[in-house]
């Protein structure tokens, strides 16, 4: 690797709003992608996981090349030294997105995403909530100018999805394009 390359390391994270399958499929695109995988899953996180999926928490954590506990806030992603291509919390919830707008690193997850932002890394939030609020959106401005892209799982239409599954599919990845994370046979635009 030279020095104008982004190392294959990617942190996900994952907190408690719904949409844990966004998540997984980060997880399962950047493996084929030959991406090696750093995840920590909220308290909250876990809950959605068991209310969403038949995954244990040892499954979900099987996705990743390597998983950590949220309170271990001295793990490697929690150090600016450890170098990443960057960093996409799937689903992030408006809690997390408020600690980290707020650079609040109460856990690892907002700890994690603090030190992607002060790096100058890509920090990508898939937030999920709706309506949204005024706060919701000062919050989602706040994480805005430190330098995170809010990128709410919004499908597209255009390319005619079959199933939730092509929708996740193509959200999951748009996100990791977003990190220069090249996911094979995505449907895109024109193309």
């Amino acid at each position: 690797m030279n020095g104008d390359e982004s190392p294959r390391r990617l942190v996900v994270g994952i907190s408690g709003a719904t949409g844990i399958g966004y998540g997984m499929r980060v997880l399962e695109f950047a493996r084929k992608a030959g991406v090696e995988t750093h995840l920590v899953v909220t308290p909250a996180g876990q809950q959605t996981r068991a209310y969403e999926t038949e995954l244990s928490a040892r499954d979900l954590a099987e996705m990743a090349d390597v998983s950590y506990r949220p309170a271990d806030i001295g793990a490697a992603i929690a150090s600016g030294s450890f170098r990443t291509a960057g960093m996409i919390v799937a689903p992030c919830s408006i809690r997390t997105l408020s600690a980290i707008a707020y650079a609040n690193g109460d856990n690892l997850l907002t700890r994690a995403a603090d030190v992607t932002v002060k790096e100058r890394r890509r920090l990508v939030l898939m937030v999920r909530e709706t309506p949204l609020t005024l706060g919701h959106l000062r919050a989602m401005a706040a994480a805005t100018e430190s330098g995170a892209i809010v990128m709410p799982p919004v499908p597209a239409f255009y390319l005619r999805p079959q199933s939730v599954q092509d929708i996740v599919d193509h959200t999951a990845g748009r996100a990791l394009d977003l990190l220069g994370i090249d996911v094979p046979d995505l449907p895109r635009w024109g193309e």
